[in-house]
């Protein structure tokens, strides 16, 4: 078998800078000591597990967001969509954290989605902590399984879209159900988005039903999607099932790729960096040829930057570009396969790392 090739023997590659189009920071035991998981055998057990480890936490927010977050701009990311726990009980202590900690971070944009986790018709007064976490350093509204959790679809989509309405922003919807009713529950969304004059502001995390080819309803639910300029994020996690990434290319359905939990109750697992994910991604997806490592890539960063509306992350670069990556990689194909650290990280002429 050949030799790998030695850093020296490679010449420095310029790349588009990484951007995470879903991640949780608030959840994080990122920089602390080894936590064990507790098993769950469905999602209510994952997020009732959640609340007990976030109740335990002995770190804040923003001192567990800020290691994670240094860790991914490390790594090459310099924007995420970050889903933040609102709730009855957290109030919005961790919109706060999660944003104090990206203001001590330069470089790094962070768009921070008011999350509804633990409900959000069936925890009262979490609409109310979700319009107050808008003032307080929220940038979009979330949603959570309108039907497997809230079980009241149209319900939680009024309330969700009235208060994106209300304030002007737009919406980033958990949905794990799957089946037709999950793909049911993503026609809604796309004729909400339609009727509400939202083409591209909305996206849908996992969206697991998108994944089922034996469904009789997915090309004309793909269709929808398109139609609508929903984003799909997807994070290609432990055992969650992948989309076929050529299908949702066929019917022009935008994809983004994010890390999801990082070292947090739901999973041992993750990095903070996206080289790691689309890695991840391409391997779930069976990629070969350069044309889809590059793909994987490519949702791994400039994607995301078009799904954020950041301009400068959101095309190629040169290596006199004043926003770039620098690896030892021949090629992007290489850099997805290798996943080497980047050299430097530099946004408006500044080396992140250097500085």
């Amino acid at each position: 078998m050949a030799e790998k090739p030695t850093e020296n023997s490679l010449r420095r590659s310029v790349a588009p800078a990484l951007v995470d189009g879903h991640i949780h920071p608030d959840k994080t035991s990122w920089g602390g000591p080894w936590m064990s998981r507790r098993p769950a055998a469905d999602l209510r057990q994952l997020i009732d597990n959640d609340r007990v480890t976030q109740a335990g936490y002995t770190r804040g927010v923003e001192e567990r967001a800020y290691a994670l977050l240094s860790e991914a701009r490390r790594s090459g990311t310099l924007a995420m969509r970050a889903h933040v726990d609102v709730s009855s009980e957290l109030g919005i202590a961790n919109v706060e954290g999660v944003r104090a900690a990206a203001e001590r971070l330069p470089g790094l944009t962070v768009q921070i989605v008011a999350f509804p986790q633990f409900g959000l018709l069936t925890n009262p007064g979490t609409l109310e902590a979700m319009a107050a976490s808008l003032d307080a350093g929220a940038d979009l509204v979330g949603g959570i399984d309108p039907g497997g959790i809230e079980g009241d679809l149209h319900g939680h989509l009024d309330a969700i879209f009235g208060l994106a309405d209300a304030r002007g922003r737009d919406l980033d919807i958990h949905l794990h159900d799957g089946g037709e009713d999950g793909l049911a529950q993503i026609r809604e969304i796309a004729r909400r988005t339609v009727a509400s004059g939202r083409h591209g502001r909305v996206t849908i995390g996992h969206a697991f039903a998108l994944c089922d080819p034996s469904l009789p309803s997915l090309g004309a639910t793909l269709d929808a999607v398109a139609d609508a300029g929903i984003w799909i994020a997807t994070c290609a996690l432990g055992p969650d099932p992948v989309p076929d990434l050529d299908l949702l290319e066929r019917h022009g359905v935008r994809v983004v790729a994010g890390s999801d939990g990082v070292r947090d109750s739901w999973s041992p697992f993750g990095t903070g960096s996206m080289i790691d994910r689309a890695h991840l991604l391409a391997y779930r997806t069976g990629a070969i040829t350069d044309a889809e490592l590059e793909r994987a890539y490519r949702l791994a960063s400039t994607a995301g930057g078009e799904m954020l509306g950041i301009e400068e992350l959101s095309g190629p670069v040169t290596e006199s570009s004043p926003t770039r990556l620098e690896f030892s990689a021949e090629s992007i194909a290489q850099l997805v396969v290798d996943r080497p650290a980047p050299l430097r990280v530099i946004r408006d002429g500044v080396d992140l790392i250097a500085s």
